[in-house]
């Protein structure tokens, strides 16, 4: 067969790499409807049902550090494929839970097993696709994380009107069979540079030697604040809407639409831009992009009183400015190593998270009467976001300039 007709065949349809990123998010808050009905049927408080959401984010965090060392050393395809089948069982385990303790254990599996999704389809099309490329790739898959979550209590308050809260389990189970089915149909193994070592030793040392890369940690916190900028306005936006404006948890689904239509739109443009302006121009973009969303949503602050739409708008900008920008992030982080293109995946997503669950806790104790706390972290994570790219940039100019200068030495 000629090689362009073995890669073509080996290269994964790219909905199906979609639909895997998808099972995480998905799994995130399709249950949240379902949330007081649980604490009456498990005979608890609000607060112990709500463990199973924020231990899922643990675990999410968490499982993205060593599914990215397990498929460099391993391969992409086997690894893949048995996080997500972990993620189906945890998913019917958490549907027949006995007890609320039960249903907690069953919920941090399923996100070991469905964080697999998240971190392996970025190590995969870095395996296949160039640098910008891959940005324009990413653009897409991102966008799945934003639906993801974004239809995912819409499902679930259906599922829990028609037959109860077990529905919202066995869907995503569902979900994540066929999931597992295609991918054991169509994904080929994209990884023939592996890594030798799997212990917790080899971990650590490609840790270490990632985070010692200016370039990769420059674009790799670009990334994840970011993502936190959006975290915080999660964490903080419901107690503006619901105890500063007045407004009801329908109205804040409602407006919340323009967040994900923001982001979805963002990476639509990445993915339609990407190859033809490159990793860091999308990124500045994208930043641009964020920055006026957030001197917009000061200036409402300053001078309009407490809104929804003084909110949610300026949101909307910057959610399609993290849209535009993170895909290249992303790409750039996970190419400057890629022959540990899953641990370089998997640090990057950890550092999403942890930093993200910060910041929801930081602000969900600086909210009082004002939602200046807010306004001023999303200020604050967007500049962050665009220093460590400006570092990124220098770092690998300088990286370059050494090259040369040793090439010019030699010659």
């Amino acid at each position: 067969m000629p090689l362009e007709g073995l890669m073509q065949r080996r290269t994964p349809p790219t909905a199906m790499l979609i639909a895997v990123t998808m099972t995480g998010p998905l799994a995130l808050n399709i249950f949240q409807p379902s949330m007081p009905n649980m604490a009456r049927v498990f005979a608890t408080d609000y607060a112990t049902i709500q463990l199973s959401l924020t231990l899922f984010l643990v675990g999410v965090a968490v499982g993205q550090l060593f599914y990215g060392p397990l498929s460099d050393r391993f391969g992409r395809r086997p690894v893949l494929l048995g996080g997500l089948t972990l993620y189906v069982l945890a998913s019917l385990a958490a549907m027949v839970a006995p007890t609320v303790e039960f249903l907690i254990l069953g919920r941090i599996a399923q996100a070991l097993g469905g964080c697999a999704g998240m971190v392996l389809t970025r190590a995969i099309v870095r395996d296949i696709y160039t640098r910008d490329r891959a940005a324009s790739v990413l653009a897409y898959i991102v966008m799945a994380m934003a639906v993801a979550p974004a239809i995912a209590p819409a499902i679930g308050g259906y599922l829990e009107s028609w037959f109860g809260w077990q529905a919202s389990f066995l869907f995503v189970a569902g979900f994540g069979a066929l999931v597992v089915a295609a991918a054991a149909r169509w994904l080929h193994e994209t990884n023939f540079q592996r890594v030798e070592g799997a212990g917790l030793g080899a971990m650590v040392r490609i840790y270490g030697r990632l985070a010692r890369q200016p370039v990769y940690a420059g674009y790799a916190l670009s990334v994840a604040f970011s993502t936190g900028a959006f975290f915080a306005f999660i964490g903080g936006a419901p107690y503006v809407v619901i105890e500063l404006i007045r407004a009801s948890p329908q109205d804040y689904g409602i407006y919340f639409i323009l967040v994900a239509v923001g982001y979805m739109g963002g990476s639509f443009i990445a993915g339609r831009l990407s190859m033809r302006y490159g990793v860091d121009r999308m990124i500045r973009l994208g930043v641009a992009i964020s920055t006026a969303g957030v001197l917009a949503m000061i200036t409402a602050a300053l001078w309009v009183p407490l809104s929804l739409a003084g909110l949610f708008a300026p949101m909307g900008l910057i959610a399609m400015g993290n849209g535009v920008s993170q895909p290249s992030g992303v790409s750039g982080a996970i190419s400057v190593d890629p022959g540990v293109a899953g641990s370089a995946s998997g640090m990057l997503g950890f550092s999403q998270m942890a930093l993200g669950g910060l910041l929801t806790f930081i602000i969900g104790h600086a909210l009082s009467d004002s939602a200046w706390p807010l306004v001023i972290m999303m200020a604050v994570c967007t500049a962050l976001g665009y220093g460590a790219f400006v570092f990124a940039c220098r770092s690998r100019l300088r990286a370059a300039r050494a090259t040369l200068s040793e090439v010019r030495s030699g010659d």
